[in-house]
């Protein structure tokens, strides 16, 4: 704790700059399946010994890809809390990058939960697979989690309420109808729904905001962007109950905005909303499950403009092609909604003579609209003069 070694990224970040790119960094406080990365083996060397550090579900399963929002002001790292060892982590990486700032580097990405979205680690994978049909689990159920509903309750005079967490929910891979919580009419639209739901995701924005203000305080003196990754819960968006949000903690329902106060502490902070999903489609979704990435991302880019948030836009498929690509450049040109697009995972496939192409045309698209496709320009040296306007980032995740 305390100590870092940036060597081989200031190595890293000189070879950048030499060649006149630019660096978007993220500062990472999760743990990923993909590459295998673990948290500091001084932070899991605490978890043995106190595992309420971690988020769990109604099993007593611990979720120890990241910490649990719970504890971040309480000091269980050694005597510190882990909101004061973000900030060291901060001011550490500020201090060994000064000559890179607002030059070199142009943005910073700041964890905010699990594979670094703001959200609870509600399905079962660590990296959450798209085409499960479950709604995933409330992870409410680490000690300190419980002690704040309990808290919470006993506030507004309704201790029973405080005692877990809803009873008639369903397990991480059956059908949010297989119980009573999230059918029409189930208790996610009672006063306990309403009651359990609005702490449930008040956590979490709370989380987030502690989170963004310190990240902003660090950086508000250098020309660089703060942004946090919003997630795109998008499975079950076509019911009432939405029940993939809910227990991601996004309380958004058919009678609810859950993102409102989500888009409204990114506006407050001055930071941008990474979405990911500009390449997915609804004609391509289990009918079972009752997804919508499109209406979902309309529903967030719209209250990002409401609070005037900027927002960075991701693909989250591995696979591509030319309808992939499109719908990509529909969401970029979609009323500039988009200040900036990453394009991720960039690996064998991407490079493939069945893919590639479908890229090239794309990025020349996206300068040269109303050119027939056989007029776009083929040679290679011609390509630099015809990239977009907006940034249009290489990131290998």
């Amino acid at each position: 704790m305390g100590k870092y070694d940036w060597t081989c990224y200031l190595a890293l970040a000189e070879m950048v700059r030499k060649t006149g790119l630019k660096l978007h960094i993220s500062l990472c406080f999760h743990a990923s399946n993909e590459p295998k990365i673990r948290l500091p083996k001084w932070v899991s060397q605490i978890g043995e010994s106190q595992p309420d550090i971690y988020f769990a579900d109604r099993a007593g399963q611990p979720y120890k890809d990241c910490l649990s929002l719970s504890v971040d002001d309480l000091p269980v790292l050694d005597g510190k809390t882990p909101i004061e060892v973000y900030m060291g982590f901060f001011e550490s990486f500020k201090s060994s990058f000064s000559a890179f700032m607002g030059s070199t580097i142009t943005g910073i990405s700041i964890g905010l939960g699990p594979d670094g979205e703001l959200r609870y680690p509600s399905q079962r994978q660590s990296v959450k697979d798209s085409s499960q049909l479950g709604a995933g689990e409330f992870r409410c159920y680490d000690k300190n989690m419980l002690t704040n509903l309990k808290q919470h309750a006993e506030t507004l005079g309704n201790p029973l309420w405080g005692l877990g967490g809803p009873h008639d929910t369903p397990g991480y891979d059956q059908s949010p109808n297989s119980n009573g919580f999230f059918a029409d009419g189930g208790s996610w639209e009672t006063p306990y729904g309403d009651f359990f739901l609005s702490w449930y995701s008040s956590q979490l924005v709370s989380h987030g905001d502690r989170i963004l203000s310190r990240a902003a305080e660090t950086f508000k003196d250098v020309s660089v962007s703060v942004s946090g990754k919003v997630p795109l819960m998008y499975s079950w968006y076509r019911t009432r109950s939405h029940p993939s949000e809910l227990t991601a903690g996004v309380y958004n329902t058919v009678n609810r905005d859950g993102y409102e106060a989500i888009t409204e502490i990114f506006s407050r902070n001055s930071c941008n909303i990474i979405l990911p999903g500009m390449d997915l489609s609804d004609d391509h979704q289990p009918n079972e499950s009752r997804s919508s990435p499109e209406l979902l991302l309309a529903q967030i880019m719209s209250s990002c403009r409401k609070h005037g948030v900027e927002v960075s836009g991701q693909n989250s498929l591995v696979s591509g092609g030319p309808k992939v690509m499109e719908q990509i450049k529909k969401n970029l040109l979609e009323e500039n909604a988009v200040d900036l697009f990453t394009y991720q995972r960039m690996g064998a496939y991407f490079f493939s003579p069945d893919n590639f192409p479908s890229f090239t045309q794309f990025v020349r698209n996206l300068k040269q609209l109303n050119l027939h496709s056989d007029d776009l320009p083929q040679k290679d040296d011609e390509t630099a003069d015809s990239l977009p306007d907006m940034d249009l980032h290489r990131q290998v995740a």
